[in-house]
């Protein structure tokens, strides 16, 4: 936002057209040759336009650019910035999103689970200011796609670059988990959570899901265990990343409800079900209130003037005039 801390220099302006008068209309100024209209009877004068009348008229127009420059860097223009700076530690959350081939099922209308969860993972970040957030994703293996951090634009640019199968062909929910928990142990943060979103049973990776589970329990870490799908037959279109491959068909099936529920209580978290969009936006909301901390934000205003920018273009303004009449144009002011 911009403000004057001199307003009141704005009242100059009401002195320029006074100024204009005198230095361009005023016929008393000199330069001008009165001739008595008695012995006019000639055709109307027009002066030739040449190039050093071109000159003149610009270096008006560079002058009085330069005094109204001048004028607004008297006012005192400044921009303001208001900074939220948070006062307190925020929570550490790790995303552990299953891109699985099944998430491809379309019984999350009007798109699949897959785009589902991503648009509502979206939404769950704008609402976590001050809360460092990292992001797994795991198949048959699992990666690591970004650390706990505080740059959100990051972050939901690699979960919109996230593809179903670029993992391979299958479900290693130890893996992500333990590899999400691993990201948390060095955390100084009071809470550090996991949010576990999966349609499928573990089948994939050399941890299992209970160990990694406990792992993350004695660290300190809480898991809440999302079990997306319908468990109804649902309709699947799948691209494979490597070899563009197009996989059509029907899955049928569901998670497996009670490692998921192991998984929450061996961390000391929760266990939702989640059978549509609208009920996974429910989860979401229901984890943000319980992961929650008092926040202590200060806001912080820096003023940065810029009349010295505005000031040294009215100067150069008023030089270049001063310039474009006496050395070029040979004229007096």
């Amino acid at each position: 936002m911009w403000v004057l801390d001199r307003p009141a220099y704005l009242l100059l302006y009401l002195v320029l057209p006074v100024l204009y008068y005198i230095r361009h209309v005023n016929v008393w100024r000199g330069g001008r040759l009165p001739v008595p209209f008695a012995i006019y009877n000639g055709g109307v004068f027009r002066p030739p336009v040449s190039f050093r009348v071109m000159l003149l008229k610009f270096s008006a127009v560079m002058f009085w650019a330069g005094m109204v420059l001048l004028i607004l860097a008297l006012a005192g223009p400044t921009r303001t910035e208001r900074e939220r700076v948070y006062l307190s530690r925020g929570i550490d959350i790790m995303l552990v999103m299953d891109v699985s081939p099944s998430m491809a099922a379309e019984d999350f209308q009007p798109v699949n689970r897959f785009e589902t969860a991503r648009s509502v993972i979206r939404r769950f970040v704008d609402r976590r200011p001050n809360d460092q957030i990292g992001l797994v994703a795991f198949s048959a293996e699992a990666a690591l796609r970004v650390p706990p951090t505080l740059n959100y634009d990051h972050l939901i640019e690699s979960l919109n670059e996230l593809q179903l199968m670029e993992l391979g062909d299958g479900t290693a929910i130890g893996m992500g988990v333990a590899l999400a928990s691993l990201h948390l142990q060095g955390s100084s943060a009071e809470q550090r959570v996991i949010v576990l979103l999966t349609d499928g049973v573990n089948n994939a990776g050399e941890i299992s899901p209970e160990a990694a589970a406990e792992v993350a329990g004695d660290s300190g870490v809480r898991i809440y265990a999302i079990g997306v799908g319908s468990g109804q037959e649902a309709r699947i279109e799948v691209r494979d990343p490597e070899t563009g491959q197009l996989y059509r068909g029907t899955v049928r099936g569901s998670y497996d409800q009670e490692t998921l529920e192991r998984i929450a209580d061996l961390s000391g978290g929760s266990y939702f079900t989640a059978g549509s969009a609208g009920t996974l936006e429910s989860v979401f909301d229901a984890i943000g209130t319980a992961e929650s901390t008092e926040r202590r934000v200060q806001i912080r205003v820096q003023r940065r003037p810029q009349h010295r920018l505005i000031l040294m273009w009215a100067l150069a303004l008023l030089v270049a005039e001063v310039l474009v009449r006496r050395l070029i144009v040979g004229s007096a002011p």
